[in-house]
């Protein structure tokens, strides 16, 4: 190579570095929501009916009014990990992995209404508004549990042999990811049993999981910095696509056609969206911040709600990174245009 072309190649590897740095991203930040208090937190749940949000954090489920961002109030938790929203009762139901119950609780008062035994670190939970129950996912003892929102009593159990991660449902069945064995287990929501499970390949330690009805679309994030996109009719995986490290949850707006993926480590939520035929294609990758690591979607004004704190390192004979005190916060993306 002689020193022109040689010239000529950086010059045109600077000029493709700075148009991509200048390409706008698909989201910005729009607010940041200071909530303050002590420890950890995993899943935060969107409440369209009251624009409110429900954050697990540490020992209580916080509750912020999604516009202002102020807290609203709380409901007690023991070992808080997720809620689900039934609007129609008036109730929200909230998971206590280390209790092993489901708070069952008043949307307008917020107030505990009956404590509901589950099994042994009950995490994910969602509102399946096809069959009217709420299914709770039970890490350890590996099984799914579904609740009647009218007795407030474990109506179905299913051992899924497995440490189970989040759900999706559709019409006739609730999907649950197994994170040890790498697959998704397919439940018949009339009959509360397993009809099927799909192996994830090139999935490691599966957890978020969104949907996509109308396309029978799943979309599971993976640990192994991936998203599997599988076809609900047949359990065929569709794409697979890079997203970053530190994923636990993900999310679908229904009206713009958006997958997400939220990056903990990274600091980024990968967007994915159809590509040809088929087949998706990573869209973009927005900068967030370390430690946001869950989300959620608000399908109407096309919000993403991700918690976070301020982080430092390890403490002593600990693997995950230390939280400051007082720091926890909302951080709050918009689409950019």
């Amino acid at each position: 190579m002689t020193k022109l072309q040689r010239i000529i190649l950086i010059m045109l590897l600077l000029t493709g570095a700075a148009m991509a740095q200048s390409v706008p991203q698909l989201y910005k930040q729009v607010g940041k929501f200071q909530i303050g208090g002590e420890g950890g937190w995993d899943y935060i749940a969107y409440d369209a009916g009251s624009n409110r949000l429900f954050v697990a954090h540490n020992m209580e489920i916080v509750v912020i009014d999604a516009a202002t961002g102020s807290k609203t109030g709380s409901v007690p938790a023991n070992g808080a990990h997720g809620t689900a929203i039934v609007a129609e009762k008036n109730l929200g139901f909230s998971t206590n992995g280390r209790a092993g119950t489901v708070t069952a609780f008043d949307l307008k008062t917020l107030q505990p209404k009956q404590e509901i035994k589950a099994g042994d670190n009950p995490d994910a939970i969602i509102y399946d508004r096809y069959s009217k129950k709420v299914v709770v996912m039970n890490g350890r003892s590996k099984e799914l549990m579904a609740i009647d929102p009218d007795s407030l009593k474990v109506v179905a159990t299913v051992p899924l042999g497995g440490k189970l991660e989040f759900a999706a449902a559709d019409s006739s069945h609730v999907y649950v990811n197994v994170e040890d064995t790498g697959e998704i287990a397919s439940v018949d929501s009339k009959t509360w049993k397993v009809d099927q499970r799909w192996k994830l390949t090139g999935c490691e330690e599966p957890s978020g999981l969104a949907i996509d009805e109308k396309k029978h679309d799943l979309f599971s994030v993976c640990g192994n910095k991936k998203m599997v996109v599988v076809d609900t009719r047949n359990g065929q995986i569709v794409s697979t696509l890079d997203t970053g490290a530190g994923t636990d949850a993900a999310g679908f707006d229904p009206q713009l056609g958006y997958a997400f993926a939220s990056n903990g480590a990274d600091a980024t939520i990968t967007v994915v969206k159809a590509g040809k035929g088929r087949t998706y294609v990573v869209a973009d990758n927005v900068t967030t911040q370390r430690g946001a690591r869950t989300m959620a979607v608000d399908p109407k004004s096309h919000r993403l709600f991700l918690p976070t704190a301020e982080l430092g390192p390890p403490e002593e004979g600990q693997r995950r990174p230390s939280i400051k005190p007082g720091t926890f916060m909302i951080l709050v993306y918009a689409p950019a245009k």
